[in-house]
């Protein structure tokens, strides 16, 4: 978890930094559609990914997805410490149960 809250210090830290120096300023000037839109493209190769078998390539893919989440959970203001509160509650508590109880 170090290692994620490291990467979301240093995501915070280069939002405001200029995009013509910064791969996270130029996508947060682009606008959480385009974060978002590179999440679902992140996502997409990690599936290809494992479908592959080729578990170093699942790891770089997965990396990268990790990446651009915490870049649009930044840009969106929910912090990870958020994420993982979330999955605290949840903790315990059947999938099938949980995903029942959300409203529809």
């Amino acid at each position: 978890m170090d290692t994620l809250k490291r990467l979301e210090a240093t995501i915070a830290e280069r939002m405001n930094a200029s995009p013509d120096t910064s791969y996270v300023a130029k996508l947060y000037s682009k606008g959480t559609s385009k974060i978002a839109q590179k999440v679902g493209e992140e996502a997409t190769e990690v599936v290809i990914a494992a479908m592959t078998g080729i578990n170093d390539e699942l790891a770089s893919e997965s990396a990268d997805l990790l990446f651009h989440l915490l870049v649009l959970l930044q840009a969106q203001g929910v912090s990870l410490e958020d994420v993982l509160a979330e999955l605290d509650r949840r903790e315990g508590l059947s999938g099938l149960d949980e995903k029942a109880s959300r409203s529809v």
